[in-house]
């Protein structure tokens, strides 16, 4: 007995519009500690613009950005990535 993958058009993701990474780690993570876009990009080292466009859904997060945000808020980088892939996968089923 042979097994066919459904076809792309065959899989949509089911659940409501998940939140921007960005806008988690805004949300639950910067408005609460009361730090900046400004401070977090000096804290983990990266541009103002990066942290700017990831918090404006702008920008991905990447694996790196993953590993710093994981060791500054204590995480994990699969925490943001899963968050990431969750985003991508609904962006990709509403094309």
């Amino acid at each position: 007995m042979s097994h066919t993958a459904p076809s792309p058009q065959h899989w949509r993701y089911k659940s409501r519009k998940p939140e921007h990474p960005g806008q988690l780690l805004e949300r639950c993570y910067m408005i609460p500690m009361g730090i900046s876009q400004s401070a977090l990009a000096r804290q983990l080292g990266i541009s103002r613009r990066r942290v700017n466009e990831i918090v404006n859904g702008q920008r991905a997060i990447s694996a790196d950005t993953a590993m710093l945000l994981s060791d500054y808020f204590h995480t994990t980088p699969m925490f943001w990535l899963e968050k990431q892939q969750l985003w991508e996968l609904y962006e990709a089923s509403r094309r």
